[in-house]
């Protein structure tokens, strides 16, 4: 069917179009062709009065999807940059498409969730995570920006528990992904077939009725009052010199997360910080996945993100060598460039 690859696998049971992204082996991971297959299949069934509800979910056993094939990107960057913004235009887009989806859209986040993900799953009307889950926007660990929409739910989770998450780039569990704001219910990984199942045969509501158990406790919001003591700097210095501060409760996770974020991509931390903030301003989705396509298309002419990639997937020698190497080397003027309107600013 128009609409399908053998990267997205669609069929329609019983009135409910089911999505497989199938690239098992790359953690699902999101190519061109994906992307515009989901476009032409949500398209299609949004306006087929057969379709009444989807649900996405991903190949084999270790996740959703695990992003965006960053390889791709990297060979893109170092060439013309032309492939990798029409991808992440067609993908932003995309991202829009899936939160305005009228119909029941059921997004499984099992397993690893990240990035292009993120994207797919978080912005979905009807968002189950599990026991199996591993959320996350690792994007600073490649000298890249969070995107596809992760600042809209990071600017507005709890206190500063999505700053937290952006500026570590640390994985989340399905508990701390409903406290986040990234899901809404929990389905025990074991009984997601079923689930599935009971969609088909009896509608979404029924079938989380039927599933859908209380989450365990969120890690991440039981040590909220240290994260939001010490993420309040206006600077990621600022943040870090208060992390490696904090004494008492949490003095041990919040020097943890001190050392992870002092790994990371001085100038694609400073940019993370400040889209984090600007997104919180920004009324609508739209505006912020406007916000993204920006920002990412400056991070292709950054240093930073071919050294990440290069470091952590190409050669993978996890020694990345960062310019600016310092935070005190980002100036204002490095960090509002990545904010300039671009030739061909995303319109929804």
């Amino acid at each position: 069917m128009a609409g399908e690859s053998d990267e997205v696998l669609a069929r329609v049971e019983a009135g409910v179009g089911l999505i497989t992204l199938n690239r098992p082996k790359a953690i699902n991971s999101l190519n061109q062709q994906m992307v515009d297959a989901l476009t032409a299949l949500l398209t299609r069934w949004e306006d087929d009065d057969a379709v009444h509800a989807v649900v996405l979910s991903g190949a084999g056993e270790r996740g959703l999807c695990a992003g965006g094939d960053v390889v791709a990107i990297y060979h893109s960057a170092r060439a013309d940059g032309v492939a990798a913004r029409r991808f992440w235009r067609s993908e932003y887009l995309l991202n829009g498409q899936i939160a305005r989806f009228v119909k029941p859209y059921v997004s499984l986040m099992d397993g690893i969730v990240m990035g292009g993900g993120v994207g797919v799953g978080a912005h979905a009307n009807t968002r189950v995570v599990t026991d199996t889950s591993k959320v996350a926007m690792p994007e600073v660990g490649i000298g890249f920006i969070p995107d596809v929409g992760g600042t809209y739910l990071l600017s507005r989770a709890p206190g500063a528990l999505g700053l937290h998450a952006a500026l570590t780039g640390a994985p989340f569990s399905g508990a701390d992904a409903i406290a986040l704001g990234f899901a809404d219910h929990y389905v025990p990984h074991r009984d997601l077939g079923a689930f599935t199942r009971a969609v088909i045969a009896d509608g979404v509501n029924s079938a989380l009725a039927g599933y859908a158990i209380e989450p365990p406790p969120s890690n991440l919001a039981a040590q909220r009052d240290w994260i939001d003591e010490c993420y309040v700097g206006d600077t990621v210095e600022d943040i870090i010199a208060a992390l490696r501060g904090h004494r008492g409760d949490g003095a041990g996770p919040a020097d943890d997360a001190a050392n992870l974020i002092a790994s990371r991509s001085p100038v694609a931390l400073s940019v993370t910080l400040e889209a984090v903030r600007r997104a919180a301003k920004l009324e609508t989705l739209e505006d912020v996945l406007t916000q993204d396509y920006r920002v990412s298309s400056a991070s292709l002419r950054s240093h930073d993100l071919v050294e990440g990639i290069r470091a952590q997937l190409v050669d993978k020698d996890r020694n990345p060598q960062w310019a600016p190497a310092t935070l005190a080397e980002v100036t204002a003027a490095d960090i509002d460039g990545y904010f300039e309107p671009v030739d061909d600013d995303l319109n929804f």
